[in-house]
């Protein structure tokens, strides 16, 4: 089957700063985030046209097309309107603030900055931005998942997980396609603490893979990318 969904970024940082947009990617990556940096407005507009990532750092003051104009062409998109958008930008008056927000932005960071933040911001807006349960209450035609009965099933069959192994089945059907590494997982999984571990991660999805397993032996649902993460195949 096709990786691609592994390699498409899922952070755009959008910053004519290189060095300051390298720092930021380099502390994306290690938080776990696929990330791609832009130093142009018109370059970024042109990459926005074919791709959509799952957040976009934005900064305001960029050569070629300005990151206010690229923001509000974000909101006119017909596929992903909704796609999270965090202004980066070093105009510190209340009022750019508010014509950001305005304008439709999910948050605002004011340089100087701390990279930390932003990756803090990143996971935070990105929470918000998780489809609602009901969306992945049918996962597949054969799989079912009912976040408010913690109830999983396959062809009727229930499949009993703990709360750990359901929120795991819960976060990759969500997004079927889409590999997610363990640091992914485990920021999604324990956001506020670090209760879990990535080593956990594993043994709760060994135990998850297996119950899996036994209702629906002939394919795996959820698949293991070596040296990345873990993806939600579905079984139709």
């Amino acid at each position: 089957m096709s990786s691609s969904p592994a390699i498409k970024p899922n952070i755009l940082v959008v910053e004519d700063e290189e060095e300051l947009a390298r720092i930021l990617v380099d502390y994306l990556h290690h938080a776990g985030y696929s990330a791609l940096a832009l130093h142009d407005g018109k370059q970024a507009r042109d990459y926005l046209a074919s791709t959509l990532p799952e957040l976009v750092l934005l900064d305001l003051m960029l050569p070629g097309v300005d990151g206010l104009t690229l923001l509000r062409e974000l909101r006119e998109h017909p596929e992903r309107p909704d796609i999270p958008v965090i202004l980066v930008t070093a105009r510190v008056e209340e009022v750019d603030r508010l014509i950001g927000l305005e304008s439709g932005a999910d948050d605002y960071i004011c340089k100087p900055y701390s990279p930390r933040e932003v990756v803090a911001r990143v996971k935070a807006v990105l929470r918000r931005h998780r489809p609602p349960p009901a969306s992945v209450a049918q996962a597949t035609e054969r799989l079912t998942i009912d976040p408010q009965a913690w109830r999983a099933s396959y062809d009727g069959q229930r499949i009993d997980l703990t709360p750990k192994e359901f929120e795991l089945l819960h976060i990759l059907a969500a997004r079927p396609g889409l590999v997610f590494s363990r640091t992914q997982l485990l920021d999604r999984l324990q956001p506020d603490n670090l209760e879990v571990s990535e080593r956990a991660i594993d043994s709760h999805m060994k135990n998850l893979r297996r119950k899996l397993a036994q209702v629906a032996p002939a394919r795996e649902m959820i698949r293991s990318v070596y040296g990345v993460g873990f993806v939600f195949e579905g079984y139709s």
